[in-house]
């Protein structure tokens, strides 16, 4: 019976309702900015990640190495294109 309960799965709703309750307190306790901001980025990523090994179980299998490397390409492209979008149209390097 211990084998059919979804533990890890409950634990990682449990703790993604925990991160949302973090991230809600931001907005109701009026937090300064830049340390309102820092909590949701850590709360975001690490929610992120969360869902990603947890539901979608990209840890589970015999191809991780590849699912890891996709996924850190993918931050890289994300991070290129935000950064790159700053500098040319909020920052005026053109």
């Amino acid at each position: 019976m211990k084998e059919l309960f979804p533990r890890k799965q409950l634990l990682g709703f449990v703790s993604s309702l925990i991160l949302t309750i973090v991230a809600l307190l931001v907005y109701f306790l009026d937090f300064s900015f830049t340390v309102g901001l820092t909590i949701l980025l850590i709360t975001a990523f690490t929610q992120a990640a969360l869902q990603l090994v947890v539901f979608m179980h990209a840890g589970e299998t015999k191809d991780r190495g590849a699912i890891y490397t996709n996924i850190y390409y993918g931050i890289i492209i994300a991070l290129l294109t935000i950064f790159g979008s700053l500098l040319a149209l909020a920052w005026g390097y053109v």
